[in-house]
């Protein structure tokens, strides 16, 4: 008999075991597919081309090789190894080096600095002065030559291996004269197609005209300017057109600033009517909790009209109250009203007894018993608040400096026609994720902490 219960107890012991690893396992995966997204997004967010097809793992931006060359390149055009430019007095030393079937000649490359700005649509306002204005290519100069070498060149889709010889060129760009510093130095270099190009001091950003056009968008980048381009362009071309001055920052203290009010706006009413609902018995309580369930199943656009009506009529259109005061906290005054259901009535009953009020009892006792919820609460509202788009578009019309950042984002987009800039739409929406990671970073530390059990003892 003993020996039954032994194996028994054996045998729940690995079931509930199996059952726990299958489950941290399914729980694994999905992190791991979520991850996975994230860091697709993300990487595709560094590219020269954030939707290349087929898409690559692999790219100058993540080569350390890239990352030294663009901070001396950085260095040599403006003494700023970080984020570059192109300053007086300064010059810059570049190398490339083709390769060609050996039956060929060599045609020396045709090295441009070409007049354009590192964007397009606002950059031009960003950016106003042109590298072409001041820079000076010298000739390029064979400086090696080297027979039998291994060599891929790219038709169409194709890549096909070749042998032939290479050619190392070098030149200068020089800054003439006297101007300001320029952040970005393009560059174009043109050979024939047969000539192809095998290694440069910096990995060029595209191919155009079948080939035969190598073309960087900055040969003085800086390893930041480099790598996290398309975060410094969201910075410096998100700008307004009237004032010239970047607007993200302000889109940014705006989301926040809403995001914010909103939480604290949520958590208050969210304590406030938990609390009704689950400790204070009034005529017509069961009406208001399912009115407040039934609440949740209408969609905010269906009276975004009349919502819209009402805040014109107060004045708030165009302002962060009228985004705070559209609050809809249905679903976090029911959490709290769980929450709080679960404290036992002792507690109550001792703050009764103490001459506590109703509001005593709530903010004194229960609130800071109620923390992983009020944590809970806290992050969802303001994850909401942050990531709120339709109510915001609605309210908020003009001047851009009065955006949020997802409004601000679509301002961006429209900005570069409809396809839209998707590496500048890829990395802003990568920094507007930031603080809502912060919050949660901040918070989680409540999730794990209930010190309501050691509240009722003694």
């Amino acid at each position: 008999m003993d020996n039954t219960l032994v194996t028994n107890s054996h045998f729940h012991k690995r079931r509930m075991w199996a059952r726990a690893a299958w489950l941290y396992s399914a729980l694994l995966l999905i992190a791991t597919l979520m991850l996975g997204t994230f860091l697709v997004a993300f990487l595709a967010s560094l590219k020269d081309d954030a939707l290349a097809d087929p898409s690559e793992f692999v790219f100058p931006q993540v080569q350390p090789s890239n990352w030294l060359a663009a901070s001396q390149l950085g260095n040599q055009g403006a003494s700023d190894s970080l984020f570059g430019g192109f300053a007086p007095n300064h010059s810059i030393t570049f190398e490339v080096t083709y390769a060609i079937p050996n039956e060929q000649t060599f045609v020396t490359p045709q090295v441009v600095v070409p007049k354009r700005t590192a964007g397009s649509g606002k950059a031009a306002i960003a950016y106003p002065h042109f590298a072409a204005d001041y820079a000076q290519v010298s000739e390029p100069r064979l400086i090696s030559q080297q027979d039998n070498v291994s060599y891929i060149q790219q038709l169409g889709i194709k890549s096909v291996p070749k042998v032939g010889k290479s050619a190392t060129w070098q030149f200068e760009i020089s800054y003439t004269g006297s101007g300001p510093i320029v952040a970005h130095l393009p560059l174009d270099i043109t050979t024939p197609r047969q000539q192809v190009l095998i290694d440069s001091t910096l990995a060029p950003s595209r191919f155009e005209r079948r080939g035969r056009v190598a073309t960087w968008v900055n040969v003085s980048p800086g390893v930041i300017g480099y790598v996290f381009r398309s975060y410094v362009r969201v910075w410096n071309e998100s700008v307004s057109i009237d004032t010239g001055k970047s607007l993200f920052w302000s889109w940014t203290v705006n989301s926040f600033f809403i995001a914010v009010g909103k939480m604290l706006l949520t958590v208050a009413i969210a304590c406030a009517g938990g609390f009704a609902l689950a400790r204070v018995k009034f005529v017509g309580h069961r009406l208001v909790f399912l009115i407040l369930i039934m609440s949740m199943a209408i969609p905010m656009q269906v009276g975004f009209i009349s919502n819209y009506e009402v805040f014109n009529a107060l004045g708030l259109l165009n302002t962060p109250w009228a985004v705070i005061g559209m609050l809809v906290a249905s679903a976090q005054v029911l959490i709290m009203k769980q929450f709080f259901e679960s404290f036992p009535k002792e507690l109550e009953e001792a703050a009764i007894v103490d001459g506590a009020s109703p509001f005593t009892i709530l903010t004194r006792v229960f609130m800071p018993l109620a923390k992983p919820a009020i944590a809970s609460v806290a992050i969802l509202a303001f994850q909401g608040a942050w990531n709120d788009f339709f109510w915001p578009l609605v309210v908020l019309t003009t001047p851009p400096e009065s955006y949020t950042l997802p409004v601000g984002l679509l301002s961006l987009r429209n900005a570069y026609g409809v396809a839209g800039d998707w590496n500048l739409i890829l990395a802003g929406s990568f920094l507007s994720t930031i603080p809502v990671l912060v919050i949660f970073i901040l918070f989680q530390r409540y999730f794990v902490n209930n010190n309501m059990s050691s509240a009722v003892k003694g």
